[in-house]
Protein backbone atom coordinates (compact mmCIF):
# COMPACT_ATOMS: atom_id res chain seq x y z
CA UNK A 1 0.00 0.00 0.00
CA UNK A 2 1.40 3.45 -0.89
CA UNK A 3 1.95 5.92 1.41
CA UNK A 4 -0.48 9.24 2.00
CA UNK A 5 1.28 12.61 2.66
CA UNK A 6 -1.36 14.86 4.76
CA UNK A 7 0.01 18.50 4.67
CA UNK A 8 -1.79 20.98 7.39
CA UNK A 9 -2.22 20.10 11.02
CA UNK A 10 -3.96 22.97 12.46
CA UNK A 11 -7.02 22.67 14.70
CA UNK A 12 -8.82 20.53 11.95
CA UNK A 13 -5.83 18.64 10.46
CA UNK A 14 -4.31 16.91 13.26
CA UNK A 15 -7.13 15.13 14.59
CA UNK A 16 -8.24 13.98 10.76
CA UNK A 17 -4.66 12.87 10.07
CA UNK A 18 -4.69 11.10 13.28
CA UNK A 19 -7.54 9.00 12.48
CA UNK A 20 -6.90 9.03 9.30
CA UNK A 21 -2.90 7.33 9.84
CA UNK A 22 -5.18 4.36 12.10
CA UNK A 23 -5.84 2.78 8.46
CA UNK A 24 -3.52 4.21 6.26
CA UNK A 25 0.32 4.32 6.33
CA UNK A 26 0.14 8.41 6.49
CA UNK A 27 3.09 10.84 6.66
CA UNK A 28 2.62 14.31 7.93
CA UNK A 29 3.68 17.51 7.44
CA UNK A 30 2.93 21.26 8.50
CA UNK A 31 4.68 24.25 8.20
CA UNK A 32 5.15 24.15 12.92
CA UNK A 33 7.44 21.49 13.29
CA UNK A 34 5.55 21.17 16.83
CA UNK A 35 3.04 20.72 15.25
CA UNK A 36 4.02 17.68 13.08
CA UNK A 37 5.55 16.57 16.33
CA UNK A 38 2.38 16.72 18.40
CA UNK A 39 0.59 14.24 15.47
CA UNK A 40 4.01 12.07 15.09
CA UNK A 41 3.95 11.52 19.35
CA UNK A 42 0.51 10.14 19.52
CA UNK A 43 0.01 8.23 16.47
CA UNK A 44 1.16 6.09 14.12
CA UNK A 45 1.95 8.89 11.81
CA UNK A 46 5.54 9.27 10.14
CA UNK A 47 6.89 13.29 10.60
CA UNK A 48 8.34 14.22 7.32
CA UNK A 49 10.72 17.51 8.12
CA UNK A 50 11.22 18.67 4.77
CA UNK A 51 8.44 18.50 1.99
CA UNK A 52 10.74 18.96 -1.02
CA UNK A 53 11.72 15.20 -0.34
CA UNK A 54 8.18 14.33 -0.65
CA UNK A 55 6.62 12.77 -3.86
CA UNK A 56 7.87 9.26 -5.00
CA UNK A 57 6.06 6.51 -3.21
CA UNK A 58 3.37 8.70 -2.37
CA UNK A 59 -0.15 7.58 -3.78
CA UNK A 60 -2.44 10.16 -1.96
CA UNK A 61 -1.95 13.73 -0.80
CA UNK A 62 -3.97 15.10 1.19
CA UNK A 63 -4.69 18.78 1.82
CA UNK A 64 -5.70 20.46 4.84
CA UNK A 65 -4.27 24.06 4.68
CA UNK A 66 -6.01 27.51 4.98
CA UNK A 67 -6.48 28.82 1.45
CA UNK A 68 -6.51 28.58 -2.10
CA UNK A 69 -3.20 30.12 -2.09
CA UNK A 70 -1.62 27.76 0.25
CA UNK A 71 -2.89 24.81 -1.84
CA UNK A 72 -1.60 26.29 -4.63
CA UNK A 73 1.77 26.78 -3.57
CA UNK A 74 1.91 23.58 -2.42
CA UNK A 75 0.38 22.01 -5.95
CA UNK A 76 2.12 24.12 -8.50
CA UNK A 77 4.52 26.31 -7.11
CA UNK A 78 8.47 26.12 -7.24
CA UNK A 79 9.02 22.60 -6.69
CA UNK A 80 5.24 21.99 -6.24
CA UNK A 81 3.85 18.31 -5.64
CA UNK A 82 2.08 17.82 -9.02
CA UNK A 83 5.45 17.90 -10.47
CA UNK A 84 6.52 15.34 -8.24
CA UNK A 85 3.86 12.88 -8.01
CA UNK A 86 3.64 9.83 -9.90
CA UNK A 87 0.99 9.77 -12.54
CA UNK A 88 -1.98 8.11 -11.31
CA UNK A 89 -1.62 9.58 -8.06
CA UNK A 90 -4.58 11.14 -5.72
CA UNK A 91 -5.01 14.39 -4.41
CA UNK A 92 -7.69 14.72 -1.76
CA UNK A 93 -7.80 18.71 -1.26
CA UNK A 94 -10.42 18.93 1.95
CA UNK A 95 -9.93 22.74 3.17
CA UNK A 96 -12.01 25.82 1.97
CA UNK A 97 -10.96 26.39 -1.03
CA UNK A 98 -11.97 28.97 -4.37
CA UNK A 99 -14.14 26.90 -6.71
CA UNK A 100 -12.41 28.57 -9.49
CA UNK A 101 -8.63 27.63 -8.81
CA UNK A 102 -10.02 24.03 -7.74
CA UNK A 103 -11.15 23.51 -11.31
CA UNK A 104 -7.95 24.76 -12.34
CA UNK A 105 -5.91 22.56 -9.91
CA UNK A 106 -8.02 19.56 -10.96
CA UNK A 107 -7.46 20.31 -14.98
CA UNK A 108 -3.55 20.71 -14.34
CA UNK A 109 -3.34 17.61 -12.05
CA UNK A 110 -5.79 15.80 -15.14
CA UNK A 111 -2.59 16.72 -17.47
CA UNK A 112 -0.16 14.71 -15.28
CA UNK A 113 -2.27 11.68 -15.10
CA UNK A 114 -3.35 12.80 -10.97
CA UNK A 115 -6.88 12.17 -9.72
CA UNK A 116 -8.08 15.34 -7.71
CA UNK A 117 -10.72 15.52 -5.41
CA UNK A 118 -12.07 18.58 -3.57
CA UNK A 119 -13.73 17.33 -0.24
CA UNK A 120 -13.91 20.11 2.30
CA UNK A 121 -15.22 19.21 5.79
CA UNK A 122 -17.89 20.38 8.40
CA UNK A 123 -18.74 19.61 11.79
CA UNK A 124 -16.18 21.65 13.64
CA UNK A 125 -12.96 20.50 15.65
CA UNK A 126 -15.39 18.07 17.98
CA UNK A 127 -16.34 16.04 14.88
CA UNK A 128 -12.79 16.37 13.78
CA UNK A 129 -11.52 14.37 16.93
CA UNK A 130 -14.68 11.65 16.34
CA UNK A 131 -14.52 11.24 12.52
CA UNK A 132 -18.21 12.43 12.53
CA UNK A 133 -17.74 15.01 9.83
CA UNK A 134 -19.83 15.91 6.85
CA UNK A 135 -17.98 15.90 3.51
CA UNK A 136 -18.88 17.48 0.39
CA UNK A 137 -17.12 16.20 -2.27
CA UNK A 138 -16.20 17.17 -6.04
CA UNK A 139 -14.94 15.77 -8.67
CA UNK A 140 -15.06 12.62 -11.43
CA UNK A 141 -16.88 9.38 -10.45
CA UNK A 142 -13.75 7.16 -10.94
CA UNK A 143 -11.72 10.06 -8.28
CA UNK A 144 -14.61 9.97 -5.79
CA UNK A 145 -14.54 6.66 -6.11
CA UNK A 146 -10.82 6.15 -5.16
CA UNK A 147 -10.80 9.05 -2.52
CA UNK A 148 -13.88 7.50 -0.96
CA UNK A 149 -11.65 4.66 2.13
CA UNK A 150 -9.84 8.28 2.68
CA UNK A 151 -12.93 9.75 3.33
CA UNK A 152 -14.55 7.90 5.35
CA UNK A 153 -11.80 7.76 8.09
CA UNK A 154 -12.88 11.46 9.21
CA UNK A 155 -16.46 11.49 7.43
CA UNK A 156 -19.71 10.22 8.98
CA UNK A 157 -22.23 12.04 5.79
CA UNK A 158 -19.99 12.12 2.81
CA UNK A 159 -22.29 13.62 -0.58
CA UNK A 160 -20.79 14.05 -3.87
CA UNK A 161 -22.12 17.02 -4.80
CA UNK A 162 -20.83 17.44 -8.54
CA UNK A 163 -17.85 17.89 -10.37
CA UNK A 164 -14.07 19.74 -9.75
CA UNK A 165 -14.81 22.31 -7.54
CA UNK A 166 -18.13 21.79 -6.34
CA UNK A 167 -17.53 20.53 -3.05
CA UNK A 168 -16.02 23.73 -2.29
CA UNK A 169 -18.44 26.18 -3.62
CA UNK A 170 -21.14 23.85 -1.52
CA UNK A 171 -18.97 24.08 1.79
CA UNK A 172 -18.62 28.49 0.86
CA UNK A 173 -22.27 28.03 0.71
CA UNK A 174 -23.02 25.94 3.72
CA UNK A 175 -21.23 28.76 6.02
CA UNK A 176 -23.09 31.52 4.18
CA UNK A 177 -26.09 30.35 5.29
CA UNK A 178 -24.38 29.29 8.63
CA UNK A 179 -23.41 32.49 9.21
CA UNK A 180 -26.16 34.06 8.07
CA UNK A 181 -28.40 32.28 10.61
CA UNK A 182 -26.45 33.53 13.12
CA UNK A 183 -27.06 37.01 12.29
CA UNK A 184 -31.13 36.78 11.65
CA UNK A 185 -31.25 35.14 14.97
CA UNK A 186 -29.26 37.66 16.36
CA UNK A 187 -31.21 40.51 15.29
CA UNK A 188 -34.74 38.84 16.66
CA UNK A 189 -32.97 38.67 20.26
CA UNK A 190 -31.82 41.82 20.49
CA UNK A 191 -35.27 43.04 19.03
CA UNK A 192 -36.79 40.58 21.65
CA UNK A 193 -34.86 42.20 24.80
CA UNK A 194 -35.89 45.64 23.41
CA UNK A 195 -39.58 44.14 23.56
CA UNK A 196 -39.13 42.92 27.27
CA UNK A 197 -38.81 39.50 25.95
CA UNK A 198 -35.46 37.83 28.12
CA UNK A 199 -32.65 36.80 25.00
CA UNK A 200 -32.72 33.11 26.87
CA UNK A 201 -36.90 33.02 26.87
CA UNK A 202 -36.75 34.25 22.71
CA UNK A 203 -34.17 31.58 21.75
CA UNK A 204 -36.22 29.05 23.63
CA UNK A 205 -39.43 30.27 22.00
CA UNK A 206 -36.84 29.73 18.22
CA UNK A 207 -35.91 26.40 19.32
CA UNK A 208 -39.22 25.43 19.61
CA UNK A 209 -40.59 27.21 16.52
CA UNK A 210 -40.10 27.41 12.62
CA UNK A 211 -37.22 29.87 13.21
CA UNK A 212 -35.27 26.86 14.49
CA UNK A 213 -31.70 26.91 13.30
CA UNK A 214 -27.98 25.04 14.09
CA UNK A 215 -27.25 28.61 15.45
CA UNK A 216 -30.60 28.93 18.04
CA UNK A 217 -29.97 25.08 18.97
CA UNK A 218 -26.02 25.21 19.24
CA UNK A 219 -24.35 28.49 18.88
CA UNK A 220 -26.62 30.40 21.55
CA UNK A 221 -26.69 28.30 24.09
CA UNK A 222 -22.98 27.01 23.80
CA UNK A 223 -20.79 30.38 22.93
CA UNK A 224 -23.40 33.59 22.63
CA UNK A 225 -25.96 33.64 25.66
CA UNK A 226 -23.03 32.41 27.77
CA UNK A 227 -20.80 35.17 26.72
CA UNK A 228 -17.65 32.40 25.82
CA UNK A 229 -17.86 32.82 22.01
CA UNK A 230 -15.62 29.46 22.22
CA UNK A 231 -16.97 27.64 18.93
CA UNK A 232 -12.98 27.83 17.84
CA UNK A 233 -13.71 28.35 13.76
CA UNK A 234 -12.49 31.81 13.41
CA UNK A 235 -14.69 34.90 12.00
CA UNK A 236 -11.84 35.79 9.93
CA UNK A 237 -12.05 32.07 8.24
CA UNK A 238 -15.90 32.46 8.26
CA UNK A 239 -15.70 35.73 6.09
CA UNK A 240 -13.25 34.27 3.72
CA UNK A 241 -15.73 31.14 2.97
CA UNK A 242 -18.75 33.74 3.03
CA UNK A 243 -16.02 36.36 0.02
CA UNK A 244 -16.23 33.46 -1.78
CA UNK A 245 -19.74 32.62 -2.07
CA UNK A 246 -20.57 36.20 -2.52
CA UNK A 247 -18.35 36.01 -5.72
CA UNK A 248 -20.54 33.08 -6.49
CA UNK A 249 -23.45 34.88 -5.61
CA UNK A 250 -23.05 37.83 -7.70
CA UNK A 251 -23.07 35.52 -10.75
CA UNK A 252 -26.70 35.08 -10.16
CA UNK A 253 -27.50 38.70 -10.33
CA UNK A 254 -30.26 38.83 -7.40
CA UNK A 255 -29.26 37.57 -4.35
CA UNK A 256 -29.65 40.74 -1.61
CA UNK A 257 -29.45 38.42 1.88
CA UNK A 258 -25.99 37.04 0.63
CA UNK A 259 -24.90 40.89 -0.02
CA UNK A 260 -26.41 42.21 3.06
CA UNK A 261 -24.94 39.72 5.25
CA UNK A 262 -21.61 39.63 4.06
CA UNK A 263 -21.26 43.72 4.05
CA UNK A 264 -22.29 43.88 7.51
CA UNK A 265 -20.33 41.35 9.19
CA UNK A 266 -17.17 42.51 7.02
CA UNK A 267 -17.80 45.90 8.07
CA UNK A 268 -18.14 44.93 11.96
CA UNK A 269 -15.22 43.09 12.13
CA UNK A 270 -13.08 45.66 12.60
CA UNK A 271 -14.59 46.35 16.14
CA UNK A 272 -13.89 43.05 17.49
CA UNK A 273 -9.92 42.70 18.17
CA UNK A 274 -7.61 40.21 16.98
CA UNK A 275 -8.76 36.01 16.52
CA UNK A 276 -12.28 36.66 17.05
CA UNK A 277 -14.49 33.33 16.84
CA UNK A 278 -17.41 33.25 14.52
CA UNK A 279 -19.92 33.60 16.66
CA UNK A 280 -18.68 37.05 17.82
CA UNK A 281 -21.35 37.62 15.39
CA UNK A 282 -23.49 38.47 18.19
CA UNK A 283 -20.97 40.89 19.70
CA UNK A 284 -20.93 43.26 16.11
CA UNK A 285 -24.50 43.76 16.74
CA UNK A 286 -24.25 44.40 20.70
CA UNK A 287 -21.36 46.92 19.66
CA UNK A 288 -23.77 48.50 16.95
CA UNK A 289 -26.90 48.58 19.16
CA UNK A 290 -26.02 49.08 22.52
CA UNK A 291 -28.41 46.38 23.52
CA UNK A 292 -26.88 43.07 25.44
CA UNK A 293 -27.30 39.67 24.87
CA UNK A 294 -24.99 37.39 26.30
CA UNK A 295 -23.87 37.34 30.14
CA UNK A 296 -20.34 38.11 29.89
CA UNK A 297 -21.12 41.50 28.97
CA UNK A 298 -19.18 41.92 26.08
CA UNK A 299 -21.53 44.39 24.25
Amino acid sequence: MSDTLFLGLGRMGAPMARLHAERFPTRVFDVFPAAVSAVADDSRAEPVAELAAEGAGIGTVILMLPTSAHVEEALVGDGGLLDRLDSGALVIDMGSSEPASTRSLAAAAAGRGIDYVDAPVSGGIAKAHTGELTIMVGGDENAVARAMPHLETVGASIVHVGPAGAGHAAKALNNLVSATNIAAATEAVLVAKRYGIEPSSMVEVLNASTGMSQATQVKFPQHILPGTYASKFAYDLMLKDMAIARRMADEVGFTPVTAAAFDALSAGRGGLGEHPDHTEIARVYQQATGITIDEGQHG
